[in-house]
């Protein structure tokens, strides 16, 4: 579904993921749980493209909703992923860049939803760095947003205002909140790195689980 002039989001189940079309290709953001191929490449036929045109993957973070679909999508394509070199590593060998500690109901619930997250390693071709830009969007920038995990990646777009931003920020009763609660790494770089974000004056955030829209 197009959302936002030549962003399309694509739902897998409570996660979403992101198709940016540009001049030169396409770029997909974040690949989802374990499972999304059909649904990735409904997608790029929806944008009137081919998987062929596909020229980059972005992961934000190590997390299996998030990468779980990247070795499938893999076999269609020729698209460069790319990922933090923190998350990559952890996406190179099919887990988690982190520990949780959930505690109480958090606890049962992570238990119960956790073989979802189960992924097989995905391939990771070139590691992101702090201010590189992509060609989408006007120039999509690279943001360095830890705190959810240690080298959690988020995307800003100046020229539009539209914030890519993985699980770097909640969308709550929605409205826009750092991450918190027991799948975080380290809160308080979470709320620095939201902060950070929120400073950009984003009029559109596109969130791994939500999105808000300024002014709604």
């Amino acid at each position: 579904m197009e959302i936002y002039p030549h962003v399309y989001m694509i739902r897998q189940m409570f996660v979403n993921l992101y198709l940016v079309v540009g001049e030169d290709g396409l770029m997909l953001i974040d690949t989802g749980l374990k499972g999304s191929r059909a649904r990735i490449l409904g997608a790029i036929q929806e944008a009137k493209s081919t998987p062929a045109n596909l020229k980059s993957i972005v992961i934000t973070h190590a997390d299996g909703d998030h990468f779980g679909g990247l070795a499938e999508i893999q076999q269609d394509t020729h698209a460069v992923a790319y990922a933090n070199p923190i998350e990559a590593e952890a996406i190179q060998a099919g887990k988690s860049s982190r520990t949780l500690n959930p505690g109480g109901i958090q606890k049962v619930l992570f238990g119960l939803v956790m073989p979802l997250f189960k992924s097989q390693p995905g391939r990771i071709d070139a590691v992101l760095a702090e201010g590189q830009e992509f060609g989408m969007l006007g120039g999509l920038k690279v943001l360095a947003t830890p705190g959810h995990t240690p080298g959690h990646t988020s995307l800003f777009s100046p020229s539009t205002g539209v914030l890519f931003a993985g699980d770097s920020i909640q969308i709550v009763d929605g409205q826009p909140r750092p991450s918190g609660a027991g799948n975080t790494w380290n809160i308080a770089r979470a709320k620095e790195s939201y902060q950070m974000q929120m400073a950009l004056k984003p009029v559109l955030i596109l969130a791994g689980h939500g999105a808000w829209k300024a002014g709604n």
